[in-house]
């Protein structure tokens, strides 16, 4: 290794041991909990129990099938150390942090042919505020990254070196991103329509297809075969139509503007410009898509062309891929995704990544306008993460907050006694804070399918019986939210003895 190319693995690792510590710095109390949050953790403590991936922070501790078992076993695997999953996820997400920043300097670098570019993609996804702060939360996401930016990087590999090891290892890493996000379908469509556009003749299309596919099926066929004897069901999905609604579509362009413009005086001047982000995402997606089928049917039609950059190709194509999977999943499979942070994450390092790419091309023509423009958004975004920083050490965020860690009614429920059941409309952090498996609560729609469920009533009826046998509470967490829902809690409390309101709080036993 030559003395440039040393020195900058140093300059990359360095910036990934500063973002490791600035995670563990901004997190003083541990990462930020949510519902999905609760539920890996108490996979990775039920697999450390020998009891299998299951639901533990439910009372029925059913075999889990709708979050695919990646960052939980990750959890479980730190956890035989005798650290406990729930402060695992801090130390995970912060190497995962820094371990991403590693692999998007090497991505840069061999991009552009560039270490000052690698050097520079690090820096941006460092001082990205939105991107930092998904990894402070307990999510899988930042480990689904991780994988795809490493197979990337092998697939850049495969096609520089032309060893079949290296397309096989992609194949592996995009079966364990599936295992970790089933949104890893988007991935293993990326590089197979890749291999289809970019190999030739048909016959080297045919059988390098062949390999990845090979490589990819065991980890998903694997899963959904174990799916099916437990659970009788692959990923706890089913097919039904629910069009995406407008309100999602608002969270999406909020989100997208929080990435665009992380100065928020400005993001707030500029959110009052009608459809503006709307506009900002749409050339940019136009400019992407154009670009990308002109590199890729070019080399389909006439191959003898020069193969285009792998990895901007595939960070492009990526992109579009895994649209098309958020918002066939959203429109067919599960209502309840939305267009948070998590969602759109691994979107905003592809275009971070083209972002990149773009200077790049930009500074063989205009050094000075290439080197503003980098300057300019680097500003932008230590404002961003400053900001960022300074409120995630004021306190825990999500479950993890002072709300819940205060909460007199999970001290009385902690002091209930043993056996007793708990209906609530927090399960996870019922869970979290009293170490028990709880029942959700009936309700008239199901959030996965947005269609009504049936059996409300009958529900109710049952869940009412439980409480005033004595052997059951119900408890209900911010109970002043809209009047439907303050509808339907009325309901399910109607004829049962209020113990305690107190904090927004509410819980209803059998009469004294």
């Amino acid at each position: 290794m030559t003395k440039p190319h040393f020195a900058s693995f140093l300059t990359f690792i360095l910036l990934a041991v500063i973002g490791t510590f600035l995670i563990l710095y901004a997190t003083p109390q541990g990462l930020g909990l949510f519902d999905d949050s609760i539920a890996y953790i108490a996979g990775a403590r039920s697999i450390l129990n020998g009891d299998g991936y299951r639901e533990l922070w439910l009372a029925s501790n059913q075999p889990m099938t709708h979050f695919p078992p990646g960052f939980s076993s990750l959890l479980a695997l730190v956890g035989l150390s005798g650290l406990d999953p729930l402060r695992g996820t801090r130390f995970i997400n912060s190497l995962l942090f820094g371990g991403n920043i590693f692999l998007l300097g090497i991505i840069g670098w061999k991009m552009t042919k560039s270490q000052i570019a690698g050097v520079a993609l690090a820096i941006l996804f460092l001082v990205n505020h939105s991107l930092f702060r998904l990894h402070t939360t307990a999510m899988s996401e930042p480990l689904y990254i991780f994988l795809t930016l490493a197979s990337f990087l092998t697939f850049y590999y495969y096609f520089q070196l032309k060893q079949k090891r290296w397309l096989i290892i992609t194949g592996c890493l995009v079966g364990l991103a599936y295992l970790t996000r089933y949104a890893g379908l988007a991935l293993f469509a990326t590089f197979l329509v890749s291999l289809i556009l970019l190999k030739h003749p048909w016959s080297w299309k045919l059988s390098r297809a062949t390999i990845f596919i090979g490589s990819f099926i065991p980890f998903a066929l694997g899963w959904s075969i174990r799916n099916r004897l437990l659970a009788d069901s692959a990923t706890n999905r089913t097919i039904v139509y629910h069009p995406i609604t407008a309100e999602n579509i608002e969270m999406g362009i909020y989100n997208f503007s929080l990435f665009f413009m992380p100065f928020e005086t400005w993001r707030r001047e500029l959110m009052r410009i009608p459809n503006l982000f709307i506009v900002i995402i749409s050339i940019i997606l136009l400019i992407l898509l154009t670009w990308l089928l002109y590199k890729g049917l070019k080399k389909f039609f006439q191959p003898p062309t020069e193969t285009p950059e792998i990895l901007s190709f595939i960070s492009t194509l990526y992109i579009f891929g895994y649209l098309a999977s958020i918002i066939s999943s959203m429109t067919w499979f599960d209502a309840s995704t939305k267009f948070q942070l998590r969602i759109l994450s691994p979107i905003f390092v592809s275009l971070l990544i083209m972002g990149i790419y773009f200077l790049n091309q930009l500074w063989h023509k205009q050094k000075y306008l290439s080197a503003f423009l980098f300057l300019f958004i680097i500003t932008l975004s230590l404002s961003g993460i400053t900001t960022t920083i300074t409120d995630l050490r004021k306190g825990g965020q999500g479950y993890a907050s002072f709300q819940w860690f205060d909460a007199e009614a999970m001290e009385f429920l902690r002091n209930l006694p043993e056996g007793t059941r708990i209906y609530t409309n927090e399960a996870a952090a019922v869970y979290l804070y009293t170490n028990r498996g709880a029942y959700v609560l009936p309700d008239l729609v199901d959030p996965v399918t947005g269609q009504e469920r049936g059996g409300f009533e009958s529900g109710v009826a049952n869940l009412q019986k439980d409480v005033l046998s004595g052997e059951a509470v119900l408890a209900l967490f911010d109970v002043s939210k809209d009047a439907q829902t303050q509808a339907v809690y009325q309901i399910l409390s109607e004829g049962l003895y209020l113990a305690f309101d107190k904090q927004n709080d509410t819980i209803y036993t059998a009469y004294p």
